[in-house]
């Protein structure tokens, strides 16, 4: 059998690159010689999270769909461009699969291999699926869902909808939490509260937690923060730390999650799919506040499924500043305090956590390459 080839396509936020990467690692795992390519956008993130992998990668100039005129043709333009980069590449290739993870890098690679008749597989990590990943269902051989809601979207495209739970990376099945603590200088007697927004930021979590800064002191003696800023907020948030009296470490990013997030005894951050699945798989309590401003609202839907479990409380990125600190610090003081519902909230990430995603999917994923 001629060399296997699987070609990644998604990009612009770590939520459409991570769940990629953690299948990547698996085929590998399974088919060491296998070809691992990802296609990506031009954003900075994205490059920044693969140059820490081993994997090749081409960034395309596609861009996201708008029904205004004047970015129509854009559009269309970076489509068809970067359909034939991704059509060249990938016929170039024997053997081949394309998995798209969602977004506007996806589509042109997946419809790239759909003309090329490549099978094509979908990662759908969302509760709601994307305009992307609805266009393209009918193109797929299997669409991999992280939650049992998500298949009624799919419903038209036949049985090809497989509950498997969001891919994690390969370092939460052993995460190493006292390598966080080390690399980060922290305190080995203090807890860790947590704050990101995720791979690119938020700036009202950075805002909102700034503002309380003073009232977090007061926990200076048995507590201390990793606050991970997003790289265009880093300055700006970093200044804002100078005079804290509580021990805290600033970040603009940091690659090693799992170590990180099991070092941690609460997180505050945003609920993307990805997120949730992690704290989910490290057993972190977190205080959720999903991003308000997606018409769908996915995010909140994703954080009920914590709050469900009895894993995490919700907290809106209300529009009034002094109202969501207000509402953060109630939420933030009584989980600092209460270690048992701590405690509580970490077992309840054990029970809807899916470990055996990734090699689910790899598995699947060359089982089809298979009947290729």
């Amino acid at each position: 059998m001629s060399r296997r080839s699987f070609f990644f396509a998604g990009g612009g936020t770590g939520g459409h690159i991570y769940p990629s990467i953690a299948v990547a690692e698996q085929i590998v795992k399974l088919e060491p010689q296998s070809h691992i390519h990802f296609f990506v956008s031009t954003r900075e993130i994205d490059t920044e999270i693969l140059t820490q992998t081993n994997f090749s990668y081409t960034k395309l100039p596609a861009k996201g769909f708008s029904a205004r005129p004047d970015r129509l043709i854009d559009f269309a333009v970076s489509f068809l461009k970067s359909c034939h980069i991704a059509k060249r590449a990938i016929a170039e290739s024997s053997n081949a699969v394309v998995i798209g993870a969602g977004g506007f890098v996806a589509a042109p690679v997946c419809w790239a291999a759909h003309r090329l008749k490549v099978p094509v597989a979908l990662l759908n990590v969302d509760i709601l699926p994307g305009r992307a990943n609805k266009m393209m269902a009918g193109w797929a051989d299997a669409i991999f869902v992280q939650f049992d809601q998500t298949t009624q979207y799919f419903a038209k495209s036949g049985p090809k909808a497989h509950v498997v739970g969001c891919p994690l990376r390969s370092g939460f099945a052993n995460p190493q939490p006292d390598r966080a603590v080390q690399q980060l200088g922290l305190h080995k007697d203090k807890k860790v509260l947590l704050i990101t927004g995720a791979s690119s930021g938020a700036e009202n979590i950075n805002r909102t937690i700034c503002s309380l800064l003073e009232k977090l002191s007061t926990f200076a003696d048995k507590w201390q923060i990793v606050h991970l800023t997003g790289r265009a907020n880093f300055e700006d948030v970093k200044s804002k730390y100078t005079a804290a009296r509580i021990k805290h470490k600033v970040l603009g990013y940091y690659d090693d999650m799992a170590d990180l997030l099991a070092a941690a005894d609460l997180v505050v951050s945003r609920s993307g799919a990805v997120s949730v699945a992690e704290y989910k798989a490290a057993g972190t309590p977190s205080i959720c506040m999903p991003y308000p401003y997606h018409k769908d609202r996915h995010q909140y839907l994703n954080a009920d499924k914590l709050v469900e479990a009895g894993a995490a409380v919700v907290v809106d990125d209300l529009p009034d500043a002094d109202e969501r600190a207000e509402w953060l610090w109630q939420e933030l003081q009584e989980l600092i305090k209460d270690e048992d519902r701590r405690r509580q909230m970490k077992k309840a990430c054990a029970t809807v956590t899916k470990p055996d995603a990734a090699p689910r999917v790899a598995e699947q994923l060359l089982a089809i390459q298979n009947q290729a």
